[in-house]
């Protein structure tokens, strides 16, 4: 049978306050956090601590549009929803179809740093043919481990955030005692030619946000849950961010040189144990998020396909283990096609481009999906209505302009590919 929006009845609803809480911080921290402070050292020096708090308040203006939507709409597709009930089926498709491939870019890329940082402990995994096999079979047992149930995913998921989040507090909370106060207030500003650009590379540390409202359709009650999980997370990485930035620029002075920051700092901290545990988070961190996002992407197809745009087979849920496992499985093997040739440079500007212009189809349609929604109990609301969504728009917009032409060409031409698909899909039958 053709599938459809009543479809989503078959979906367990599984995942809780916590769940999203947890998809949420691993969809956030990734791969950024171990490479992007030595970005930031150099870009902006001293000041590098405060343009974290300054990332987070921009990140933080778009996460609460995205709370009010989320607390209006409980089905699966986050952005494709929210585009497809404001704007019709074809903006919901094409912000859709943008924001999945987004994903399976940044999927091969954090799969191929997981890797690397692999290596560390086994140098075989650095050269052909392990790096291939390596990658397969995380790939390939992420994807396995979604078949086969939400809940098991939530289950790894979680362990990887605990596992993430220890070395990197342990280093941020031993490395207090190296800050010096003094220099962090009288930071100089960065050059002003150079502060978008800076803004646009450290931004791909906050933009996973929107991952979990994908999953909204298996949430035990995601209009109460989703915005609060959204906004808490953002604001407590925001502050993690700033102390682990504030940390390694005290602790290393060539940071803007090195290219494994933390485990450098971990070293100067703790020595080669703490390297090697540093490393070993940084596997944890990468793996939570490629299961967050392993997690949210493959329902985007799966929404598409109950939608009309995408083939039905993308439909299909699984009779015993109720998850969508043909988008989960094609979402795997197109990850680890792309993880055997992508780059991870290029994921990083194209993938937050992507998502900026997801964020501002999502920020736009707030006011239609506030007029045709009725107002749920206890539904997020934003104090000065639609200002904040405003504030976002434009800074959405400054920030999209930040990117290159090559960034908006590849965006341009994976937009074309997508409007093939559509009107494919969409043509009349004989």
């Amino acid at each position: 049978p053709t599938p459809s929006r009543a479809d989503e009845k078959h979906l367990k609803r599984d995942i809780s306050r916590l769940g999203f809480a947890a998809m949420s911080l691993n969809g956030i921290i990734g791969a950024g956090i171990f490479g992007l402070p030595a970005v930031a050292a150099a870009r902006a020096g001293d000041f590098g601590p405060w343009m974290f708090v300054i990332c987070g308040l921009l990140t933080l203006t778009i996460v609460l549009s995205f709370a009010r939507a989320s607390s209006l709409v409980r089905e699966t597709g986050g952005v494709i929803v929210y585009a497809s009930n404001a704007f019709g089926p074809f903006i919901g498709f094409q912000t859709g179809w943008l924001s999945f491939l987004s994903r399976v870019t940044s999927m091969a890329a954090n799969t191929n740093l997981m890797v690397t940082y692999l290596a560390w402990f086994w140098a075989p995994l650095d050269t052909h043919p392990w790096r291939g096999v390596a990658l397969t079979l995380i790939i390939g047992g992420l994807s396995w481990l979604n078949v086969v149930g939400v809940r098991n995913s939530i289950g790894v998921m979680s362990v990887f955030t605990v596992m993430k989040l220890l070395p990197l507090s342990v280093l941020m909370l031993f490395g207090l005692g190296t800050v010096d106060v003094a220099t962090l207030f009288g930071a100089d500003w960065p050059e002003m030619s150079e502060f978008g650009g800076t803004i646009l590379v450290l931004l791909y540390a906050f933009v996973g946000f929107a991952g979990s409202v994908v999953n909204a359709g298996e949430g035990k009650n995601p209009r109460r849950d989703l915005p609060r999980a959204l906004v808490s997370t953002t604001v407590v990485i925001a502050v993690f961010y700033f102390l682990i930035q504030w940390v390694s620029s005290a602790t290393l002075p060539d940071l803007a040189e090195s290219r494994t920051a933390l485990a450098d700092v971990a070293a100067v901290l703790f020595g080669a144990l703490g390297a090697a545990l540093l490393t070993l988070g940084a596997v944890f961190s990468i793996g939570g998020n490629l299961m967050a996002s392993i997690l949210s992407a493959p329902r985007m197809t799966w929404a598409l396909a109950l939608d009309g745009s995408m083939p039905r087979w993308f439909g299909a849920v699984h009779e015993r283990h109720r998850t969508p496992h043909h988008s989960i499985w094609f979402y795997g093997v197109l990850s680890i096609a792309l993880g055997l040739t992508g780059t991870f440079v290029w994921l990083a500007v194209m993938s937050t481009l992507v998502r900026l212009l997801a964020y501002m189809v999502s920020i736009a349609a707030l006011p239609r999906l506030e007029r045709q929604t009725e107002e749920p109990e206890l539904a997020f609301k934003l104090p000065g209505g639609l200002l904040i969504p405003g504030v976002a728009m434009v800074l959405c917009l400054w920030l999209m302009l930040q990117a290159p032409l090559s960034a908006w060409l590849t965006l341009a031409a994976f937009a074309a590919a997508g409007t093939v698909i559509y009107f494919v899909m969409r043509r009349p039958t004989a």
